[in-house]
């Protein structure tokens, strides 16, 4: 059992973020942390760091113009160099003044066309970098009821989006992420993943889902979410964090860590389905993180998000699928109900442990790297930095 286990472990990969490893924070204060990342080159280095110390972390998501180079190409041998690939490629088409009203939302198509320039900017970057994902996240919305016609935001969005669409390269996909409010606090475009999926069938094949844990009303069964774009074929990927009360980008199973298990529950049952469809979908889902770590050790935190999703991950790999099927066929609630919580509750950290031995790392990763003097090192050569990360800090 444990071979066929670790070799679906072996499988695993999630993405960590470049803005996770430099000072970032909330909109109200950014703190400085001794070490933080300052460049790119030094979010390589410590993605670089959390894969060796996991290996399942082999790729670091970027984020432009934050992470913005002349060279895009000798970047992606930089990345190659330190064991590691370059993954999503991020536009921000929503820090700039122009982008109050709006990016491709705006009503002003002189600003759309800005918006939309960017984002061609970021298909270009992704071929140069060779990546296979473009994320995409807007703040666009309104404030106020009859601040703007929401049917005509809603044309002007899918208009955008289906450039976009259309300049991808073959093998390239653009993941679309919604989000409930914030900044928009009476209407956002992309308000939900409904609104997400319908512009994605409707522009094409190279348009997916990207589900954000954290960017759900209270209570939203985001499982469910993840099994009806995965029958769809439609789930491209996730942003991984967690929420207490909405979007607060904590690491991902620390508030909800049977939400995480349902959904990667449901993720393994369906590449292990006979449905073509979902099972290609579960296959080819992007599993990346997106957390702002403002109090937290940059490397530490991410190093906990990444083997929080390796814990979930196995436990679901635990399920009993046959006597599900069969407790779930038969009506038998509390049976079904009972299999799942089984896998759950069950310790997989001794079964990690030896899995870690056996591929080569180390079986305690955060003790590893707490013991390395990895942290002491680069705060010694980086010092405090005054920002970073696309939230500057406040002095």
């Amino acid at each position: 059992m444990n071979n066929e286990l670790f070799e679906s472990l072996k499988s695993q990969k999630i993405e960590t973020p470049s803005w996770g490893y430099g000072n970032s924070g909330t909109r109200f204060k950014t703190f400085a942390a001794p070490g933080a990342a300052r460049t790119v080159w030094e979010k390589i280095d410590d993605a670089a760091e959390v894969h060796r110390l996991t290996g399942i972390a082999p790729s670091v998501a970027l984020h432009i113009p934050w992470d913005e180079v002349s060279h895009y190409a000798d970047m992606g041998a930089y990345a190659q160099s330190r064991g590691i690939s370059i993954g999503a490629i991020n536009p921000n088409v929503f820090q700039d003044e122009e982008y109050k009203l709006g990016s491709i939302g705006n009503p002003d198509p002189a600003i759309r066309e800005r918006a939309l320039g960017h984002l061609l900017e970021c298909v270009e970057i992704l071929k140069q970098t060779g990546s296979r994902d473009l994320s995409l996240w807007f703040a666009d919305g309104t404030n106020y009821a009859g601040q703007d016609d929401i049917r005509s935001r809603k044309r002007r969005v899918r208009e955008a989006l289906q450039v976009v669409h259309d300049a991808l390269p073959s093998g390239a996909r653009m993941l679309v992420e919604y989000k409930l409010f914030e900044p928009a606090f009476y209407f956002t475009d992309l308000f939900d993943w409904g609104a997400a999926f319908a512009h994605c069938i409707a522009i094409g094949e190279k348009a997916e889902v990207l589900v954000d844990l954290g960017h759900h009303a209270q209570s939203v069964n985001i499982e469910a979410i993840v099994a009806f774009l995965l029958d769809e074929g439609r789930l491209g990927g996730f942003h991984f964090n967690a929420r207490r009360y909405a979007d607060d980008d904590l690491i991902v199973g620390t508030t909800n860590p049977y939400e995480l298990f349902c959904i990667y529950s449901e993720l393994v049952g369906a590449e292990h389905s006979d449905d073509p469809i979902a099972k290609a979908a579960a296959q080819n889902v992007a599993y990346m993180i997106d957390q702002s770590h403002n109090i937290e050790p940059k490397v530490e935190a991410m190093l906990q998000s990444v083997l929080n999703c390796q814990e979930a991950y196995a436990k679901a790999l635990l399920v009993d699928r046959p006597r599900l099927a069969a407790a779930q066929q038969a009506g038998d609630v509390l049976e079904a109900h009972r299999v799942l919580t089984d896998a759950f509750r069950t310790d997989v950290r001794p079964l990690l442990a030896e899995f870690r031995e056996r591929i080569g790392v180390p079986t305690d990763p955060i003790a590893a790297h707490r013991a390395s003097g990895y942290r002491e090192k680069v705060t010694s050569e980086r010092g405090t930095a005054v920002g970073g990360g696309g939230y500057p800090v406040k002095k």
